[in-house]
């Protein structure tokens, strides 16, 4: 008799393949979702449902995508999915950034690789043209990791439509009376010749400087401070020689002790200062801050020195020295922001060349010089200096001093320096007019501040705040302290740029006084130009082509007028994309609810598109743009460096898609602590394959084992089926939990160790032998295969969101063969995870079921540690050959007395369980049952029969199913 045909062995046709094969099973269940338009499909379902809007922030639109742009979309997806599942309509609008100075860095090189001088109109035609390109290609890789989305109307920052509403939010600042011209020191980039704003900047910590110290002698001493002194200087320390043909002043904190060193060039014992010959008269006085003394005189190898005269800063106001190469004064200005910290507390002030020196220079009425243009390059007003690129003054300017007299010493200094972000240069400080935003006006920093007060996560999942509340929940809540600090010591916002690819600024200025016009009606009219053309319209149409017939200068009356040729800042294209799409203006089916429900993005973008889109969202709407904002670490090699082609360590999106299978990625970003940094290797991502495959051939089974079952049939279960059921419905909870507080990494740990541990290792090696065995259509089997089909619904909707493939494929079979519940829709992502109720949670925690089998698996873990050194490859191999003599006492005695003996056998693996009372204890011997030839288990109830000739061992249950 064959009796392997005797059993219900899993159909391998049934169920899904035990080898997944991603890379080809990914795309054709993409291109399902396509052909059925899955997105709209799910918004459909969901069309009643309370809205959850996740924002997008926009990738640059300069290449294709990298694994951390990955990182960000499926972990955006994430939310966007779970959300749909917990009933919430979350719709989910891509976006992309297409203007700034990335982009027109690339096509500029294309156009200098054929020796080719663009006009700002072709110049602004390839730059469309390139981001349009990365646009296509990075939606087709976006799609490929199983991203859901508007793909064919994502919002894209040079949409016509899409540049006219920036510029009407332009127009919201200007109403609101944010927007000012003004002379203002910024952060320039010599290399890009364009301003920059602080969000723009990077801090290298290890750049190099040539550091100074320059003498400026005394010029003007009104006060006759230092009528006793032959020969006074004052000592300036600087790391920026290219400014010093700038200087007009030297700063001195009014408060802080100042001190005259006298200073002899030659050694030798120091005289007293009475003694006034000439022969031992000190070379030079110079004025310093007395805190810094000892550690001046080290720099400058100072031997004979003395302190002859201490007094406050403030006596030194209306004193000045001379410029130390040209011949014009530097006033001593007082200032608070001298510090004992470094230097000498005599601070080099150059107006046109940095904040604090141009606010002083303002108080003091001192020239703002136009000294470096924006190449770099020292102006005329730099004198003899004109015509030198500002970092080649570290040789000239300092030569020239060392020349004069004046230079006290020079050497390299590491320290921090600003870089542009976006091709990491450095960066300097230039006095120029730019169009800024005002953050003080009418207290929009302060209320800034109060809108993104901290709300805790705990908090906010618990009590959701109501719609005109105050507070962001920050998660990690690390974030709120970074931008606090971006808020409360940013300055004003430049938000003009000098580049050619960009929305235009809408400005006119009266022809001839060049008076900005700062009109509604004038700015409403660019808009509507741009709303028809395109933002290239601006730069080639007259402003009379623009205005309307008849305009006049609100202020002058001008009737003819000029353009604004800069461009916006990208980070005020960004900042304003909460209000072109969820405000509908733009398109109506982008039109959500504002504020956004949450934000995520890179934990660099505190200063970034968080912050941009904060100042923009309360300036012109009076909240933050955001509920909650959840941010993320860089990706790096398992060495924690950043990724580069020329490390080798770089892992492309696209290629691990084809190698390893988008669902492998999902569980990489799944498991990672993206909170800080995370590691991605292709060992890790194979490792991680592993943990896939747990997950899969426990779907895998489930499913298998539910060939032949009636979905449609109430089928009662037995205790173990119940048990598996209530452990199920507790990992639901927890895991949407989990997904509520944007913890994944919680759900697929939870998920995997479920699969290995509460199925794979014991409910499924327990039930195997009923599945296998038993008769088709016998209530035990039924009841098993009830658990099976809940237990495997209930995973595939938690893993949906991640493993969004494997979990559709899954859905599918079921689908086709008719296992799933009435309502349930055609694809898993439409499905809610339906956790239990409170009410629910409390029956099964307090369950003598659980209470039963927690106490079952303790004794299981201890019976099997125990059978492990006992057992031995000469005389038993097989726990099935074994009889397990357990001795307890107490309630787990009497908890196991309240399973069956057959049961107590099949739950411990084993070929017979015998209970003592006593002091807990385990032993083991050989079972003497024979062992049945169809189910392999020895039980005393085997007995050897007869079938067709031939003899076979059979337990009792298999005689019965075998009709013997």
């Amino acid at each position: 008799m064959d009796l392997r045909s005797t059993l219900n062995l899993p159909d391998p046709n049934f169920t899904i393949p035990m080898k997944a094969d991603l890379p080809k099973l990914e795309p054709t269940i993409q291109a399902r979702w396509e052909a059925e338009g899955i997105y709209h499909r799910i918004q459909e379902t969901r069309k009643d449902a309370p809205s959850f809007v996740l924002h997008d922030g926009p990738p640059y639109t300069n290449s294709p995508i990298h694994i951390g742009t990955a990182l960000n979309k499926i972990l955006k997806d994430l939310v966007v999915k779970s959300r749909t599942m917990m009933g919430f309509r979350a719709p989910y609008v891509p976006g992309y950034d297409n203007h700034g100075l990335p982009i027109e860095q690339t096509v500029m090189k294309k156009f200098q690789e054929r020796k080719v001088t663009p006009s700002v109109v072709e110049l602004r035609k390839a730059c469309r043209e390139h981001a349009a390109q990365y646009v296509d290609v990075q939606t087709s890789q976006f799609k490929r990791l199983g991203v859901f989305g508007l793909w064919e109307r994502p919002y894209a920052t040079m949409d016509y439509r899409f540049e006219a509403e920036i510029v009407r939010t332009f127009k919201r600042m200007v109403e609101g009376g944010y927007v000012y011209k003004g002379l203002r020191p910024t952060l320039w980039s010599p290399t890009s010749r364009t301003a920059l704003a602080d969000t723009e900047i990077v801090y290298h910590p290890d750049h190099v400087s040539k550091a100074i110290y320059v003498a400026f002698p005394l010029r003007e001493d009104p006060n006759q401070i230092f009528a006793k002194y032959p020969c006074v200087d004052t000592i300036i320390w600087t790391t920026t020689p290219w400014t010093i043909p700038a200087n007009l002043a030297v700063a001195f904190h009014p408060t802080l002790e100042y001190a005259v060193v006298a200073h002899w060039a030659e050694e030798g014992v120091v005289p007293p200062v009475s003694d006034t010959s000439a022969e031992q008269a000190p070379s030079t006085y110079y004025v310093v801050l007395h805190a810094l003394v000892p550690r001046i005189a080290d720099a400058l190898g100072w031997k004979r020195y003395e302190v002859v005269e201490r007094f406050d800063g403030i006596t030194l106001d209306g004193a000045s020295f001379s410029h130390p190469i040209f011949d014009r004064p530097s006033i001593a200005v007082m200032a608070e922001y001298v510090t004992t910290e470094d230097g000498t507390g005599v601070v080099h002030t150059a107006p046109s060349h940095g904040r604090d020196d141009f606010y002083t220079g303002q108080k003091y009425g001192l020239p703002v010089p136009n000294t470096v243009d924006e190449r770099g390059v020292l102006t005329s007003e730099a004198g003899e200096f004109e015509g030198i690129y500002y970092k080649e003054c570290d040789t000239v300017v300092v030569d020239r001093l060392r020349e004069v007299g004046a230079l006290l010493d020079v050497r390299d200094h590491v320290h921090s320096y600003p870089y542009a972000e976006r091709d990491d240069k450095p960066v300097i400080f230039r006095a120029t007019e730019q169009w800024f935003v005002a953050i003080d006006h009418n207290f929009l920093r302060d209320r800034m501040l109060q809108e993104i007060a901290s709300i805790p996560l705990e908090e906010f999942t618990e009590h959701p705040p109501q719609e005109e509340s105050k507070g962001v929940s920050w998660v990690p809540e690390s974030g709120y302290n970074r931008i606090e600090a971006m808020v409360k010591n940013r300055p004003d916002w430049c938000i003009s740029r000098q580049r050619p690819w960009g929305v235009g600024i809408p400005i006119f200025y009266g022809a001839k006084t060049r008076t900005p016009v700062l009109d509604p009606v004038a700015i409403e009219s660019v808009a509507r130009l741009v709303e028809r053309e395109g933002s290239d319209a601006w730069f080639v149409t007259e402003p009379d082509g623009i205005l309307p017939a008849g305009y006049t200068h609100p202020e002058t009356g001008e009737t003819e007028f000029t353009k604004e040729t800069d461009v916006l800042d990208v980070w005020f294209d960004s900042g304003s994309t909460s209000l072109c799409v969820l405000e509908g203006n733009v398109y109506p089916e982008w039109k959500e609810h504002w504020p956004a429900d949450v934000y995520l993005e890179g934990s660099d973008q505190h200063r970034g598109w968080f912050n941009s889109s904060l100042v923009i969202g309360t300036a012109t709407r009076g909240a933050a743009p955001y509920r909650q904002v959840v941010t993320h670490g860089f990706v790096t090699d398992s060495e924690g460096r950043k990724m580069s082609k020329r490390l080798g360590n770089v892992v492309d999106p696209v290629e691990a898609c084809e190698k390893y299978g988008a669902d492998i990625i999902r569980i990489w970003v799944a498991n990672v602590d993206y909170a800080n940094d995370v590691p991605c290797t292709d060992a890790l991502l194979k490792q991680l394959g592993e943990q896939y495959r747990t997950v899969r051939n426990t779907l895998r089974f489930l499913l298998g084992n539910l060939q032949g079952f009636d979905a449609s049939v109430d089928v009662p279960l037995i205790d173990i089926d119940e048990w598996i059921v209530e452990q199920t419905e507790l990992l639901v909870a927890d895991c949407v939990e989990s997904y509520r507080r944007y913890d994944f990494n919680t759900v697929i740990t939870a998920v995997h160790n479920f699969c290995g541990k509460e199925l794979s290792r014991f409910y499924l090696d327990a039930i195997k032998d009923r599945m296998y065995c038993e008769a088709p259509g016998s209530a035990q089997r039924q009841s098993g295969q009830a658990a099976c089909r809940r237990v495997l619904l209930s995973l595939l909707k938690l893993v949906a969101p991640i493993l969004v493939h494997t979990a559709e494929e899954t859905w599918t079979l079921l689908r086709e063969s008719a296992l799933l519940d009435p309502g349930e829709p055609e694809t898993v992502h439409a499905a809610t995870f339906d956790p239990p109720s409170a009410e629910r949670l409390a029956e099964i925690e307090g369950s003598s079921l659980q209470v039963r089998f927690a106490v079952l698996k303790a004794v299981r873990d201890d019976v099997f540690a125990a059978f492990e050194p006992w057992k031995s490859p000469e005389t038993v191999k097989d726990s099935q050959d074994a009889i397990a003599s357990v001795t307890l006492k107490g309630q787990p005695l009497e908890t196991l007395r309240t399973f069956e003996t057959y049961e107590l056998a099949n739950l411990f693996k084993m070929s017979w369980v015998e209970l003592n009372e006593g002091e807990p204890s385990v032993s083991f011997r050989r079972s003497e049952f024979l062992k049945c030839d169809r189910s392999r288990l020895r039980r005393p109830d085997v007995e050897t029969v007869v079938v067709d000739g031939a003899e076979i061992s059979l337990t009792r249950r298999d005689r019965a199913v075998l009709g013997v």
